[in-house]
C-alpha cells in the first residue's frame, strides 16, 4: 500500500525556519514534490524534485528560501523553508508519482499525503 507521511510542521516566527520531510513507503517514486493551501485558497504548487535531484523547480514565491532534497535510500523528500513569511502558513501536502516530472503537469501527482501544518506569525 502506497502512504506519504508528513512531518515537521508546526508554529514558528517570521524569519524563522522549518524543515519538512515526508516518508514514502509502498513504492518508489521519481518525481517528488510539495504543495501547500492557505484558508479559503486553492491549493497551489511549491516545488518538485527529480529522481537524481538535477531538476528542482521552485514557485516564484517560494524561490531562494525555500530548498527540496530527497533521499532516495530512505524514500524520503526533505522541505527545508528559510526565512518564513506569514503568507507562507498553510497545510503543506507532500505529492509523489513515479513518472518523470517532464511527463507530469504540476497538478498531475498520482499519490498524496495528508497533509502538515505550518503557521507563521507575525
Amino acid at each position: 500500500q502506497v502512504q506519504l507521511v508528513e512531518s515537521g510542521g508546526g508554529l514558528v516566527q517570521a524569519g524563522g525556519s522549518l524543515r519538512l520531510s515526508c516518508a514514502a513507503s509502498g513504492r518508489t517514486f521519481n518525481t517528488m514534490g510539495w504543495f501547500r493551501q492557505a484558508p479559503g485558497k486553492d491549493r497551489e504548487f511549491v516545488v518538485l524534485i527529480s529522481w537524481s535531484s538535477a531538476t528542482r523547480t521552485y514557485a516564484d514565491s517560494v524561490k531562494g528560501r525555500f530548498t527540496i532534497s530527497r533521499d532516495n535510500a530512505k524514500n524520503t523528500v526533505y522541505l527545508q523553508m528559510n526565512s518564513l513569511k506569514p503568507e507562507d502558513t498553510a497545510v503543506y501536502y507532500c505529492a509523489a508519482d513515479p513518472r518523470s516530472w517532464l511527463e507530469l503537469s504540476r497538478s498531475d501527482f498520482g499519490s498524496w499525503g495528508q497533509g502538515t501544518q505550518v503557521t507563521v506569525s507575525s
